[in-house]
């Protein structure tokens, strides 16, 4: 190889790569804790070594020029191996300290880490934790976390898992609102009943009718993707909502809300990614996170 031909500086090539990726360049100042003059500068930098343009100003976005997209895809490609590089990096390190990712649910990082994360800080006071509250997948192999708690196995090779547990959940609501009824409700009233939604309504129904209930998205009256805000509500009687018994066990105002509708479970899975899982620091959060969460286990209060 003739190093001679290499001139541009990588920094300035990740800043073309990502202003692509996002768009704008005070999206990418963003992404990648800059002042947007840094990152122009960088990006102007790179089309003087190269002697070509990369962006078209249109309207407040930017636009690839034919000379852009043609280099997008080999920087694109040296993007994907230097975040390899420093995978297989962080999976070599000894080090305890440092910041570990963890990928979860809003409702699980609210209410059943905390007591986790407790006994963590006292094993290693050295390690920072820094929650992603999703609901969708993260993407470990791109290093959106380092650890992820999922309720469905991953299939890539890449990733490492662990099934925890199965966890019970089932069909809850206020006390003041299933008592209100002045009986006790069966899945007979269920199309009549107003229920909480969490983010996808429809997928909702799907899990609603694995309990055997009659219900419709119209049944759904109030929902909200923010998983500790629904839940806030059902709290506070507007309807029901199905939820994992460990977390409904911590509320003393809210009980199952019929008598004839059995549990369903669903999967724990813990995933990290294969080299990360070789990372002590890594290790020692993702076995400390097994532990607690296989301790988790909810007080059965079917009425």
């Amino acid at each position: 190889m003739n190093w001679q031909n290499i001139t541009f500086d990588w920094n300035q090539a990740r800043a073309f790569l990502v202003t692509a990726e996002e768009g704008t360049l005070s999206a990418a100042a963003r992404a990648l804790g800059l002042t947007q003059p840094t990152l122009s500068r960088q990006v102007a930098a790179l089309e003087q070594t190269l002697g070509v343009t990369l962006f078209e100003r249109v309207a407040k976005s930017l636009v690839l020029t034919e000379a852009g997209v043609e280099l997008v895809e080999h920087v694109r490609t040296m993007g994907d191996a230097a975040g390899r590089v420093s995978l297989s990096a962080s999976g070599k390190s000894q080090q305890i300290e440092g910041l570990v990712t963890i990928s979860t649910t809003d409702l699980m990082a609210a209410h059943v880490l905390p007591d986790i994360l407790a006994e963590l800080r006292q094993k290693a006071p050295g390690v920072e934790i820094r929650l992603l509250c999703t609901n969708s997948l993260s993407d470990l192999r791109r290093r959106e976390a380092d650890i992820a708690i999922r309720h469905v196995q991953p299939d890539h090779p890449d990733l490492y898992a662990r099934k925890i547990r199965e966890a019970p959940a089932r069909i809850f609501g206020a006390r003041s609102f299933v008592e209100g009824h002045g009986r006790k409700l069966t899945k007979a009233d269920a199309p009549t009943l107003d229920f909480i939604g969490f983010d996808n309504n429809a997928e909702l129904v799907i899990y609603l009718r694995a309990f055997g209930l009659d219900v419709r998205e119209a049944n759904i009256r109030l929902s909200s993707p923010n998983g500790v805000v629904a839940w806030e509500f059902v709290r506070q009687g507007f309807g029901l909502s199905i939820m994992a018994d460990e977390i409904a066990a911590r509320f003393p105002d809210i009980v199952p809300a019929f008598e004839d509708v059995e549990p369903i479970t669903f999967p724990i899975w813990l995933v990290t990614h294969r080299e990360l899982h070789t990372s002590r620091r890594i290790r020692i959060v993702f076995d400390h996170l097994a532990e607690g969460l296989l301790r988790v286990m909810p007080e059965t209060r079917v009425r």
